[in-house]
């Protein structure tokens, strides 16, 4: 498995340091897609608008917008990649060149994990996640992948009223543990959402998501895995999705600056999503596009190199067009944040007192179609 460093993500660097990094160091924009929205999934509201497809119907849209940009795919174990159908996958690969990027545990869907996963209180079933996430593991470490998503939709609760969940918090982490000391060496890239399909998911916040991978670290004790994070390693590090943190109301850079903060940032899935609200998994760029341009400025200043992962529901188009339409969102985004005058920003920023007003100035000449219409801005330096 290729083993991405994420220390780098720790770096501190003076403002003028800071300034260098934003004039040399460019966002890579490799993306990856999850194959589970190229055909459309149940609905309680609505039926299916589109087609059902099989894997290999999908895997063939997927290969066309490989010249578009579209270099990885991710999928969960074991419902949509497994063992029997792993020739399948590599044959795509090998005739694409798309990568698998990541073998997801499903550990949400079963009617078996109807009160959890690996934080279920009923020991057998608990036992069926542990050997899921030990054959994901597994899956991951023979297709070397980067990493492997896990997240806990179904692990929450509706009444927390005498509910011992720190139990059920413990049960989740010493069962991830242990599915890690079977496989040693694979990254877990964790994935928080605040609710949805329960009331309330467990270790459901971007804080959270940092906390379980300290406490699932600190069980470890496979040799192999005690090297990587005596090294500085982390082993489990996050895939913070942009709807799951406006769900829960949290501000883009500030929590991706805070995951990269401790060196964690292994993925990042985008969309679009009202504040609040279900999961609507819009397109990138159909909401709050400055919120999107200050994740990537974020990403940027503290030197992201990891893929870009597109996690879309795109109920009333193709899912070619959907894909195509969120890489270019994400192009034009990094196209603008890299154009901007870098060092007048981190002055603005460090020097509050002598800029008031001059940030939010400079940004809306920034995003306008005609910046001479407007009077001419100030310097600040």
């Amino acid at each position: 498995m290729p083993f991405q460093d994420l220390r780098p993500q720790t770096q501190r660097r003076t403002p003028d340091e800071l300034v260098r990094h934003l004039k040399t160091f460019e966002l890579d924009l490799k993306f990856s897609a999850g194959v589970w929205f190229f055909s459309p999934p149940n609905s309680r509201f609505h039926d299916r608008y589109k087609p059902q497809l099989d894997i290999a119907a999908r895997l063939d849209i997927a290969a066309s917008l490989k010249e578009y940009g579209l270099g990885g795919m991710e999928a969960h174990y074991p419902n949509e990649i497994n063992e029997d159908n792993l020739d399948l996958w590599q044959g795509f690969s090998k005739d694409t060149g798309i990568k698998i990027l990541t073998v997801i545990p499903l550990l949400f869907w079963d009617e078996q994990f109807e009160w959890g996963s690996l934080s279920n209180p009923i020991p057998e079933i608990r036992r069926v996640a542990i050997e899921r996430v030990k054959g994901a593991a597994r899956l991951n470490k023979e297709l070397d992948t980067d990493f492997m998503v896990v997240w806990p939709g179904i692990d929450g609760y509706e009444n927390g009223f005498g509910s011992d969940l720190r139990a059920a918090r413990d049960r989740f982490a010493e069962g991830m543990a242990e599915a890690l000391d079977a496989v040693p060496g694979v990254r877990v890239a964790f994935e928080p959402k605040p609710y949805e399909p329960r009331g309330h998911i467990l270790y459901g916040y971007t804080s959270e998501g940092l906390l379980l991978g300290m406490k699932v670290e600190a069980l470890l004790k496979n040799s192999e895995n005690r090297k990587l994070l005596d090294e500085g390693h982390a082993l489990v590090a996050m895939n913070p999705e942009v709807g799951h943190m406006l769900m829960g109301y949290e501000d883009l850079p500030y929590a991706y600056g805070l995951v990269m903060e401790y060196g964690r940032l292994a993925h990042i899935h985008l969309n679009s999503q009202p504040l609040g609200n279900y999961d609507q998994d819009l397109n990138v760029g159909v909401i709050s596009v400055e919120a999107n341009e200050a994740m990537l400025y974020a990403l940027k200043m503290y030197g992201y190199r990891g893929w870009f992962g597109l996690d879309i529901n795109p109920e009333r188009m193709g899912v070619d067009t959907a894909l195509q339409i969120s890489m270019d969102a994400v192009r034009v985004a990094n196209d603008r944040i890299n154009s901007l005058d870098h060092e007048s920003i981190i002055y603005a920023t460090e020097h509050p007192d002598k800029a008031r007003g001059w940030l939010e100035a400079y940004l809306v000449r920034a995003r306008s179609a005609n910046p001479s219409k407007l009077p001419p801005l100030w310097k600040v330096k």
